[in-house]
């Protein structure tokens, strides 16, 4: 019973970083499409008048983030989200069959839900920190009248459609963040089931030795019997 309540945990999880990946998922793959495939995470600019006699500013882009973070962090969202669907999904059929994993498969499940961790943290932080680095960039450090969140309602005249990026990415660390921590419970609990299946292997390990050292001495009894009766 205990190990069918530790499998129903896993499988919730599981089912919990599928929802948390899809969320991070879609804004950031609408923002790529927005942006034109550039990535504004770790992007540097600063507001330009136009011209000497016009007063009005416009944001220049100085250099765009690389591609490649965007990327990954796209990557690591779909990653997620299939790992975790098809984890559920097998958990959810051991349950029903009332199976369980090898203690090899228990110690895989271990090892790749760490590195899950780790690589779903990673996401997060760069997605905090790089947006960060925008909105310090389109604010100037906060000195410009408006935040962050209202300039997504400003035409930033940059050839793009910037009308959401704060929504998307605010959803995107959410999504991200709340990932992390259910990928965290994840493996604590493959932890705990490696480290069940472990208590298990040395109880019949001892149940085995106690058996045949009573199979032993049962025999050393039945010769000695035999003997004194001859």
């Amino acid at each position: 019973m205990a190990l069918d309540n530790l499998i129903f945990a896993q499988c919730i999880l599981y089912f919990l970083a599928f929802v948390f990946g899809f969320i991070a998922v879609v804004p950031l793959s609408e923002n790529t499409e927005d942006f034109g495939g550039k990535c504004l995470l770790f992007t540097r600019g600063m507001w330009q008048n136009e011209n000497i006699t016009v007063s009005k500013q416009r944001f220049i882009v100085e250099e765009w983030g690389t591609e490649s973070s965007c990327s990954f962090i796209t990557f690591v969202g779909i990653a997620s989200l299939i790992l975790s669907a098809v984890q559920a999904w097998r958990l959810l059929f051991f349950l029903c069959k009332g199976h369980d994993d090898s203690i090899f498969n228990a110690f895989l499940n271990l090892l790749i839900s760490s590195l899950v961790v780790f690589t779903v943290f990673l996401s997060s932080t760069i997605v905090s920190v790089g947006f960060n680095m925008w909105c310090d960039s389109i604010t100037e450090s906060g000195s410009m009248p408006s935040s962050c969140e209202d300039l997504q309602d400003t035409d930033l005249e940059l050839g793009l459609d910037n009308s959401a990026f704060y929504d998307q990415f605010a959803i995107a660390q959410f999504g991200l963040w709340a990932a992390w921590l259910t990928w965290l419970g994840i493996t604590v609990m493959a932890f705990l089931k490696v480290y069940h299946n472990y208590r298990q292997e040395d109880l019949l390990d001892s149940l085995i030795h106690e058996k045949d050292l009573l199979l032993g001495r049962s025999s050393r009894s039945s010769s000695d019997l035999k003997t004194g009766v001859i």
